[in-house]
């Protein structure tokens, strides 16, 4: 069976995939950025592995043999759903295998934008780590005491909250139903705005969510609040978000994911010292990646044996 995976792998997982021959699988890994060999291998492909690199009907419709779009992670909104379904090919994704990756990712970002820790490797990088401006002492922070607010509980919140609780903070959510075993106590959305410290987000990107955290949403919020995105970058209003770390409204941000990516060199974000920026990559470590290829595998061959496939999206 011929399988396309749409990203670049590291000599490690590219002997992985290589291994996987033994099980009837030719993976063909194709960096993303390679657009020409893409076209030239989903001629042939009957399975795309599709990471972020938006999949279009176009793409969709110039791979003849194609019977299955698994996406390695959760959110399917780069794939072109309703392309898919016209041609009967099945969407699959995968829940929960990089929830652990994005729960430490998350919180990683809370506690460098906390401590400026990018300003701080910066100084010391330079010579300057024992001569810091005074002034950048009214801005580190710790956990313990604050109130972090988590927007949706999900997978990863699951995992975060208890940690978070752990550390001295207080807990609070806010998701359209109320969760029985979450940790901390739940909220509306503007309750939460207006009770938190850090803001977390963890909802997926739709209609309903788009540019979520806006000029009225981030008028809510305590004057110098942080807030924190690992989910989908077109939950916030980046230009927004710009203006309030400029007036002072946001006190800090930590991202993982942007509404244009790559990030232009352009960004405005470029500009803030306490940004803490990260190029999509929350999800990515070796145990999610390991997690992930399992399961695509498993997938195939369900394919292969017409059994019923796992998380099935269209």
């Amino acid at each position: 069976m011929n399988v396309v995976f749409h990203y670049e792998a590291g000599p490690g997982l590219e002997a992985q995939l290589t291994r996987l021959e033994a099980k009837g699988l030719k993976v063909s890994v194709c960096p993303e950025a390679d657009h020409t060999r893409f076209g030239e291998l989903m001629v042939e492909a009957e399975v795309l592995w599709h990471l972020l690199e938006p999949l279009t009907a176009k793409m969709i419709a110039a791979a003849p043999k194609l019977r299955l779009i698994q996406k390695i992670g959760v959110g399917v909104n780069t794939i072109d759903l309703e392309a898919a379904k016209h041609r009967g090919i099945p969407v699959c994704n995968m829940p929960g295998t990089n929830s652990q990756a994005v729960a430490e990712m998350t919180l990683l970002l809370m506690l460098a934008t906390l401590r400026r820790l990018t300003q701080l490797d910066g100084a010391t990088r330079s010579g300057k780590g024992w001569a810091l401006p005074a002034a950048w002492q009214d801005h580190y922070g710790e956990l313990a005491g604050r109130t972090v607010g988590l927007i949706g509980y999900g997978a990863v919140p699951s995992r975060l909250a208890p940690v978070l609780k752990a550390m001295g903070a207080s807990v609070i959510y806010a998701s359209r139903t109320a969760k029985s075993q979450a940790v901390g106590e739940r909220r509306s959305l503007e309750e939460l705005l207006t009770e938190s410290d850090l803001v977390s987000l963890h909802v997926p990107l739709t209609a309903g969510t788009e540019k979520l955290i806006n000029a009225k949403t981030l008028g809510m919020m305590k004057t110098g609040a942080i807030i924190i995105n690992s989910a989908r970058g077109g939950l916030i209003d980046e230009k927004a978000l710009c203006h309030a770390l400029t007036v002072g409204r946001v006190g800090a941000a930590g991202l993982d994911v942007f509404p244009k990516e790559p990030v232009p060199g352009s960004s405005p974000l470029f500009q803030f010292e306490n940004v803490v920026l990260a190029p999509h990559v929350a999800w990515l470590t070796n145990e999610t990646m390991e997690r992930s290829i399992g399961l695509a595998v498993e997938n195939c061959r369900r394919l292969v044996s017409g059994g019923p496939l796992l998380h099935q999206v269209v």
